[in-house]
């Protein structure tokens, strides 16, 4: 990172800290606030929870040392983060009555639109640049859940809510259905007050909701038995004590987040790009069994979903046939794959038809 700048007259940060909310606003950021460096507790709770293996298989949560806690470290220069707030639910998407039926495909709510990485680090860089054309050259970095970054302790730092006890961070205007970027900088902006104040209370909503008890203490999630982990991340079998309470989330999961009172205050996204593709929101998973997988990469092209593959992905829809009513039409579609070249996909298969004994 470069020095920063040198001006000919003495800069007005208060000022430009202003300057900067507004262009984020005018990107279509819902909130920018700012940090200092110094996550204090949360670099404690995350040491904690990689002793405990919460991870699972993500190794590279427990990669790069000190640099995903000491953003100076990470990217050397750094005196500030601008963090920044975007709301992704969709308008109309008719979530409960989707999870409540058997034969439909859930994907989590932020899964159903464009790849937010893209979009987001582009708004990020715009930013970057307006700042850039105010103060001349300086140093700065974006990332978007892209790097070993302890997002959620940054803005917590930076005023944009609290941690929850699902540990996920959130706002009391705005809930909880948003992505966070940040800019790693090396101007001296003023920080904002840390969110300090948890309004979960006595609330233990999400822990009582989550369908495989993988929220196991206040804001400590056992990645291992979360079904965002399993059908996402995870790369081999799912534990079979695990597949019935999977229901039919395929990609993702939102319970944790849907039964948040809180959320009440979420509003609907006016980005366009977040808005569902391809009616992914609106599936029968014999519609999304049946994809080959050229038809999987076509349709899921710019979307989140890529990050699972093709095999992932029957994977996870053969566990939700096995947790569906039995009819004709699912014995015959799991059968069709029983003797699928992947032993993945296979065991899964036949694990779904012992479901309806066959």
């Amino acid at each position: 990172m470069k020095e920063a700048p040198t001006i000919a007259h003495p800069m007005n940060y208060e000022h430009l800290a202003q300057q900067i909310r507004q262009w984020g606003m005018e990107l279509g950021f819902q909130h920018i606030a700012f940090a200092d460096v110094h996550l204090g507790e949360h670099v404690d709770y995350f040491q904690d929870w990689l002793a405990h293996e919460y991870h699972g298989e993500m190794a590279y949560m427990a990669s790069h040392g000190a640099k995903r806690y000491q953003p100076a470290e990470l990217v050397p220069g750094t005196m500030r983060v601008i963090t920044a707030r975007m709301d992704y639910m969709p308008p109309e998407v008719e979530t409960l009555r989707i999870l409540n039926n058997p034969s439909q495909a859930y994907i989590s709510r932020y899964a159903l639109g464009r790849d937010y990485h893209k979009l987001i680090r582009k708004r990020l860089t715009q930013l970057a640049k307006k700042i850039q054309d105010a103060v001349g050259d300086y140093g700065y970095r974006a990332f978007v859940d892209s790097a070993p970054v302890l997002e959620r302790g940054l803005a917590q730092k930076s005023g944009q809510g609290w941690i929850g006890k699902n540990a996920m961070l959130i706002n009391p205007k705005a809930g909880s259905y948003f992505f966070l970027g940040e800019l790693f900088t090396d101007l001296p902006l003023p920080v904002d007050e840390e969110f300090k104040q948890n309004h979960c209370g006595s609330c233990r909503a999400c822990l009582d909701y989550c369908p495989t008890g993988a929220i196991v203490d206040n804001h400590i999630v056992d990645a291992r038995k979360c079904i965002s982990y399993l059908t996402i991340e995870l790369k081999g079998s799912i534990p079979e004590s695990l597949r019935k309470p999977m229901g039919n989330r395929i990609f993702g999961c939102d319970d944790c987040q849907l039964c948040c009172p809180w959320n009440k205050f979420s509003k609907p996204t006016q980005e366009a790009d977040f808005t569902p593709r391809h009616q992914l929101d609106n599936s029968t998973l014999l519609e999304l069994f049946n994809w080959d997988e050229q038809t999987f990469l076509s349709k899921t092209e710019g979307t989140p979903i890529r990050r699972a593959g093709y095999e992932r992905w029957l994977r996870n829809i053969a566990v939700a046939l096995g947790n569906a009513p039995t009819s004709d039409a699912i014995i015959h579609a799991l059968k069709a794959k029983q003797s699928h070249p992947s032993e993945l996909v296979s065991e899964h298969v036949n694990w779904a038809l012992t479901q309806h004994h066959q």
